[in-house]
């Protein structure tokens, strides 16, 4: 089979409905048709949006942007004549392949964006005994693959393998595949290692679940001997490229639009820093961590956070210079003035997001060797360091704020008891015909997937393991909306009886 046609397998039947003759852009269509995608627009991205009104992005509208990015990146990089060679080399970079992924990368984030994904891997490994726990990429490529029925005969939206290829941004496994298991190398890949105080040890991130392991196989065969098997293909390197991009920029814009992100706070900080440089390096880490809420410490934090965990392109001279630029653009720029609604304002933050993002997409190089912490599409040296200085701006002035950990801890307290409840419904044995057609049909396909997986597993060990999977599937896949409506419904609180099934 030529490369082109491996590329393709798992997704070459096109039906009558499906709008474009490319395969690749039917894979789009399939995506973008699918309630898994139109669900993005009640899931949180960093804000819930029910505290913010539409200022804020939500999980659809940021999958839209990083696929516009992500093809203005494809687009780049195969019009230029450097890379030409390169590319194919790898496996080729097609801009239908890496929009389609860009717009699937997010389907299986839960309610509550990351503290729920978080939320959901604890209770899956602590509470339902699953030893892959969840993982919103991993949870990703399971519904593309299997928990999203396109038509009775189709399990997954049967996407061809490239674009199957092009979602796995961490292509292994929790704790198997492949073999040596990336977290082993040194450095582990970006994501591989364990979470801190995980005992397990499994990577913190992964691409597949071990029952969805051959299909994540299968859809990498086109690229054996062309990358390493731990390595992303070139097309989920610009998507995840261009996810970091809109993460960094955007993020940032909705900060500013709902007065979360002060100038003072952050030009404090920055500038601390900036002036008191000599004296900052010369303190000990021991010493830097006690007093962190002294302004410059936690900037002199970040580099030498960026030096122990990427030393491959880490640079003192090049982290100084993004400070200055994110101050000069960031803290006097966009910061200057309250974001007040008005025409003015919308104007500034769409020159701010658009000045970075062509800055950004310009900067992108191709390396046919790249480290083990980078895919083979990456930032230029100093725009990598505007992006950590960028992230450490909203993760250190928005994320760590108490009054959003308030809001996020009752939401962790909500999906906890939401998973609870309907664990305790599944294992009452008078309410078996009542139970909601969707989870029903989760827990046969998690037990069919199990038995095909090990044989010689007991009915009542799938049973277990398949209820639990099936639980996280069905939470996985409500709206931050549907979680709440559902556990009023389940704690009585609910008074509209026939309004509640929308989420069942």
């Amino acid at each position: 089979m030529d490369p082109r046609a491996r590329r393709l397998f798992g997704g070459t039947a096109i039906a009558p409905g499906d709008l474009a003759a490319s395969p690749f852009r039917v894979d789009r269509d399939r995506i973008v048709s699918s309630p898994f995608f139109s669900r993005l627009g009640g899931v949180t991205q960093v804000i819930s949006p029910g505290g913010s009104g539409l200022l804020v992005h939500n999980r659809l509208t940021h999958s839209l942007k990083v696929a516009q990015v992500a093809r203005a990146i494809a687009e780049r990089l195969i019009a230029d004549e450097r890379y030409s060679g390169l590319l194919d080399e790898l496996g080729g970079c097609d801009p239908d392949v890496v929009e389609a992924a860009a717009l699937a990368h997010d389907l299986g984030h839960p309610p509550f964006g990351h503290l729920g994904e978080q939320v959901l891997d604890r209770l899956a490994r602590q509470r339902l005994g699953l030893a892959d726990g969840f993982e919103g990429n991993a949870q990703s490529y399971r519904i593309v693959t299997s928990t999203e029925i396109r038509r009775a005969t189709t399990i997954g939206l049967d996407l061809t393998a490239a674009v199957r290829a092009a979602m796995l941004k961490y292509p292994w496994t929790r704790h198997s595949y492949p073999q040596p298991h990336p977290r082993h190398l040194h450095p582990a890949p970006r994501g591989a290692s364990p979470s801190p105080g995980d005992l397990d040890g499994g990577s913190a991130k992964f691409g597949a679940y071990t029952t969805e392991v051959a299909d994540m196989r299968q859809a990498r065969e086109p690229f054996a001997g062309r990358i390493a098997d731990w390595q992303q293909t070139v097309e989920a390197s610009v998507m995840d490229t261009a996810d970091d991009i809109a993460y960094a920029i955007h993020d940032v814009e909705d900060f500013h639009r709902v007065g979360v992100l002060q100038q003072g706070s952050v030009a404090t900080e920055l500038i601390a820093w900036q002036n008191e440089v000599a004296e900052l390096r010369k303190l000990p880490d021991a010493e830097l961590d006690v007093g962190t809420r002294r302004p410059g410490r936690s900037v002199e934090r970040l580099r030498r956070q960026l030096h122990r965990k990427d030393g491959w392109i880490s640079d003192d001279e090049a982290f100084a210079a993004a400070v200055e630029q994110v101050r000069h653009e960031l803290v006097d720029g966009l910061l200057a003035a309250p974001f007040d609604g008005s025409v003015e304002a919308e104007q500034y933050v769409a020159r701010f997001s658009a000045q970075w993002t062509r800055r950004l997409i310009g900067a992108i190089t191709v390396a046919p060797h790249p480290p083990l912490r980078s895919g083979h599409v990456m930032l230029a040296p100093a725009q990598w360091h505007e992006v950590q200085v960028l992230k450490f701006v909203h993760q250190g002035f928005v994320l760590a704020r108490p009054d959003l950990a308030l809001h996020q801890r009752g939401q962790a307290s909500l999906l906890t008891t939401l998973v609870e409840a309907l664990y305790e419904w599944l294992l009452d044995p008078d309410e078996q015909a009542r139970l909601p057609r969707r989870l029903h049909d989760l827990v046969e396909l998690a037990d069919a997937e199990l038995e095909a997986m090990d044989a010689t597993a007991t009915a009542p060990e799938r049973a277990v393991q398949a209820r639990g999977r099936a639980v996280i599937d069905f939470v996985a896949a409500l709206t931050d909306s549907q979680a709440v409506a559902l556990l009023d419904a389940l704690s009585g609180r609910s008074r509209q009886l026939w309004t509640d099934a929308f989420v069942l």
